[in-house]
């Protein structure tokens, strides 16, 4: 299978992915919601949720691990591959055990006294939350193997556990109702065996096809590898955090100066923006492990032409979903909602504005994640985005409309987005120039004619389920136009190429 091939096919596989678990986890948790009634269903969220906010540090791993293998793939170098997976795994080791330790001696105190709880489900408030450190141990394990997939490129296999994990998930939801013992322990418990399937699925596929996939020895144990790893993922650590602390800075401004019902309009648009955001996140991780091989193979001139269609591409994904999705938000948000929060319809449609913001030069942030000089980069670009908590509580403080702080958002998204290039070309030497020409240019015409058509469809036309025919419209159109003015004669090729291959497969 071409390069090409497999951007397509593990771009495809996330999608079916996505939509499959979205669709399974909404039906999953009403019956959950039904099963366990809102009281317990409420200790399980926000006692687990205590645990998840950690994930972050997993994904900030797996992106590390990820990055380290992609680029030693592209050197091919299989000694030097063996060794970042042993000595990752004894840093994830190290680290998810600690935390373990940590989290188990803060447990009681954090179950006592953190969390208002009710004095009659403080046992099974333990139970929840000793189970979710043992989820937590066990995805730490799994993430350089998850990591290990990624850098092969092996997302379809990724893709079908991730469905799996969906399934088992709706087959819980609905044994529920039929288990006697205490439902809420009953659902802890079997929520770590999903995990710990979900660990047992990808290594066993890994020590079969993998060679450099091993059960890590201490003897192996490299302190220069070591510490290189820990500061990449330390860094990567960093960047992940600050995306937390901005969002829940948000949230916090918000709810100072407006109470709590602007928070839920506000959850409500965070919900909006992850459902949405796949579409782009798809082509992100389908090319990231070949951005990291190409600059591991010395191909420079490759990395940066694949950071340049990362971040066209998914800047146009998103926006043949998101252009429509704005346009016809009020009416989207009344068949999902039966009580629309105020001010949601706004947050929503600025939330989407914003990410495509970010999308316009994404491709550079892989860029330097596997050039690898990620310190000044991360402390730069990241720190940036937090200024929008400081702008937001000014403006509203300044008694401006509330609006203000996602304007705020939208700007400083799109500020720092921009930032990337002259950034890149401080670190790396990577020309502006080409790349506005080979990405912005090429996204202008096809964003001004869905912009277009959705101002006629929802300025000109007024029926029932005219909101159908908005995103038929605008995609339709949005298509033809990528076809026509996005890509060149090179790219339409390869994608007729690609097709034809997987067709004949």
């Amino acid at each position: 299978m071409t390069n090409s091939q497999r951007v397509i096919v593990n771009t495809t596989a996330q999608y079916a992915r996505t939509i499959i678990n979205v669709c399974l986890s909404l039906y999953s948790t009403r019956l959950i919601l039904e099963a366990l009634g809102q009281s317990d269903y409420g200790i399980y969220s926000v006692v687990a949720g205590v645990i998840a906010m950690l994930s972050f540090i997993t994904n900030a791993l797996v992106t590390t691990t990820q990055r380290f293998l992609s680029v030693q793939h592209g050197k091919n170098d299989p000694q030097k591959i063996h060794q970042i997976f042993g000595n990752s795994m004894l840093l994830h080791l190290i680290i998810g055990g600690g935390l373990a330790i940590v989290l188990c001696a803060m447990g009681s105190w954090i179950i006592q006294y953190a969390l208002n709880i009710d004095a009659s489900r403080i046992e099974a408030a333990h139970y929840v939350y000793y189970a979710a450190v043992v989820m937590l141990c066990l995805s730490f394990i799994t993430a350089p193997i998850r990591a290990l997939f990624i850098a092969r490129e092996n997302i379809v296999y990724i893709s079908i556990v991730d469905v799996l994990d969906g399934i088992l998930k709706l087959l819980i939801a609905i044994g529920l109702t039929y288990i006697t013992y205490d439902k809420l322990i009953s659902y802890a418990g079997l929520m770590v065996g999903i995990t710990l399937f979900n660990l047992l699925a990808f290594a066993v596929y890994a020590a079969y096809k993998f060679p450099e996939f091993h059960c890590p020895r201490v003897k192996e144990w490299n302190k220069e590898l070591i510490k290189e790893l820990s500061s990449f993922a330390g860094w990567t650590t960093y960047s992940a955090g600050c995306i937390i602390v901005r969002n829940q800075g948000i949230a916090i401004v918000l709810n100072w100066f407006y109470g709590t019902i602007v928070n839920s309009a506000y959850g409500i648009a965070q919900q909006v923006l992850g459902a949405v955001q796949f579409v782009s996140m798809s082509i992100v991780n389908a090319i990231n492990p070949q951005i990291m091989k190409a600059e591991g193979g010395n191909n420079r001139e490759r990395m940066v032409m694949l950071s340049e269609y990362m971040s066209k591409y998914s800047f146009l994904l998103l926006a043949l979903v998101a252009v429509p999705i704005i346009a016809e938000m009020d009416t989207l948000l009344q068949w999902w909602l039966s009580e629309v929060p105020e001010h949601t319809s706004m947050f929503c449609r600025l939330m989407l504005v914003a990410s495509l913001c970010d999308q316009l030069s994404v491709g550079l942030t892989s860029a330097n994640q596997a050039i690898g000089n990620i310190k000044k980069y991360t402390l730069i670009f990241y720190t940036t985005k937090l200024l929008v908590i400081i702008a937001g509580w000014i403006c509203l403080y300044k008694g401006l409309p509330i609006a203000s702080i996602m304007w705020c958002y939208v700007v400083i998204e799109l500020l720092t987005s921009l930032m990337r290039m002259p950034l890149m070309k401080w670190i790396a030497g990577i020309e502006m120039w080409p790349f506005c020409k080979h990405v912005f240019g090429r996204i202008i015409l096809p964003l001004v004619a869905m912009i277009a058509v959705c101002y006629i469809m929802t300025n000109y036309m007024q029926y029932n389920y005219r909101v159908l025919l908005t995103l038929g419209a605008s995609a339709v159109v949005g298509i033809v136009m990528i076809w026509l003015t996005a890509l060149d004669n090179k790219e339409k090729d390869l994608i007729k190429q690609s097709i034809k291959g997987i067709i004949r497969k």
